[in-house]
């Protein structure tokens, strides 16, 4: 059965059967995603989810799928975690699925690949309802970079450092994005009439209740600041959007690293560091059917390329390319696009040498806006793209980011 199964993956994604006619075509076997939620994004060390552990912050996204997905916890094949800073993630992981109401029979796994960690949990979930090996899957990513900052990456053995591009792998994020700025020549200026862009759209989304369908309101606690004592509180909104941010106010911001490049990017044409987790429900279209659950969308294909480690940030044109070719589409059939806000530098280098529509990229805003808690990125970008192309009716979703060391993943993904 599951060779038959990749038989007709491989005849879907081959010769004839490209394009996007043939892609909305409708296939029992075809992965579908029937839920998709997320957590209010709130920012590190002062947001409202700054006390939540990284396990307590699992354990409401796992019981939130529960409760919103409306599948019964023993029907899960597989959870797939994907997660970035959280030391022993597996642990947490495991312990918060079955604190959540996951049955003992429901194994669980965690991947890391940085910032695109959600969705590779995503496609891990999505390749094993593809070849049989599950029916249905959750795909969470989660970070908490409140209790778990990144502090770089670990001493190299001397005969890894003696390699130019394997040294680059351990520089600071912020290295890349100057260099990104300096190689492609992005200016400071258009990098914050970007940046304000993303604010701005993320403030006309929150106020126009865009986001409202598809956060999901978080139970946490959080530590009085008086007594150290724990209260309950319920987290509603993301809270790192600057209402009023423009072109002028940013440009005032000083420059975060002064000691490379240009000095181009700064604390507001960058990802913010947030609190997060996002969780979506993935099974065969027959599954869903038979279970009589919405179909909010389907997964066509996932790539993943390699860049050079110095200026990482140029990941998703090489990805993005790669996914509409595997997948047989072109950039004028996608409706919208995702692209993490690493570094506005990447971000605008992005755009230009796609030569993308900016209208339709990260249309409510990005991690500029409203943050980058890393493992979730993946998922989040997924859920907002998904709730925005059901908004406007459109057909095509593709999500990209550009990951650390040196690599850009994108996925593509299409609305019922």
């Amino acid at each position: 059965m599951a060779l038959q199964r990749i038989k007709q993956l491989s005849s879907h994604l081959s010769g004839s059967s490209k394009g996007l006619s043939s892609l909305q075509q409708k296939h029992p076997d075809d992965v579908v995603i029937t839920m998709a939620i997320r957590s209010p994004l709130t920012k590190a060390k002062k947001g409202a989810l700054k006390d939540t552990s990284t396990d307590e912050l699992m354990l409401e996204m796992f019981k939130l799928a529960i409760v919103h997905s409306k599948v019964d916890p023993s029907a899960v094949g597989d959870i797939c975690v994907g997660t970035v800073l959280t030391p022993n993630p597996v642990y947490h992981a495991r312990g918060a699925s079955l604190a959540a109401g996951f049955p003992e029979t429901v194994p669980v796994q965690v991947v890391n690949r940085f910032c695109s960690s959600g969705l590779m949990a995503t496609t891990v979930i999505a390749n094993q309802i593809r070849t049989g090996q599950i029916e249905i899957g959750l795909a969470v990513g989660v970070e908490s970079m409140s209790q778990n900052p990144d502090n770089g990456g670990p001493p190299q053995a001397g005969g890894i450092g003696a390699n130019a591009a394997a040294r680059d792998c351990l520089q600071p994020m912020g290295w890349t994005s100057e260099n990104v700025a300096e190689d492609y020549n992005i200016s400071r200026e258009i990098m914050d009439d970007f940046s304000a862009k993303s604010y701005q759209r993320a403030e006309h989304a929150e106020k126009s209740g865009y986001f409202a369908r598809e956060i999901v309101p978080f139970t946490v606690f959080e530590k009085d600041p008086a007594t150290g004592a724990r209260r309950k509180v319920v987290v509603e909104k993301d809270d790192g959007i600057r209402y009023g941010t423009t072109k002028e106010t940013l440009s005032k911001i000083r420059a975060a690293f002064p000691q490379w490049g240009k000095s181009r990017t700064t604390g507001g044409n960058a990802s913010q560091i947030t609190d997060g987790a996002a969780a979506i429900m993935m099974m065969s279209r027959r599954k869903a059917e038979e279970l009589g659950l919405p179909i909010l969308g389907k997964h066509i294909s996932t790539a993943v390329a390699g860049v050079p480690p110095r200026v990482m940030g140029i990941g998703p044109v090489f990805a993005i390319r790669m996914v509409l070719k595997n997948s047989g589409l072109t950039q004028d059939d996608v409706d919208l696009y995702e692209i993490n806000e690493a570094f506005a530098s990447q971000y605008v280098y992005s755009i230009q040498e796609l030569g993308l529509d900016p209208e339709k990229v990260n249309v409510n805003g990005g991690a500029i806006a409203f943050g980058h808690p890393l493992g979730c990125t993946g998922v989040r970008q997924i859920v907002t793209g998904l709730n925005e192309l059901h908004r406007r009716k459109g057909k095509v979703l593709v999500t990209s980011m550009c990951i650390g060391t040196g690599m850009g993943a994108a996925g593509v993904f299409l609305r019922e």
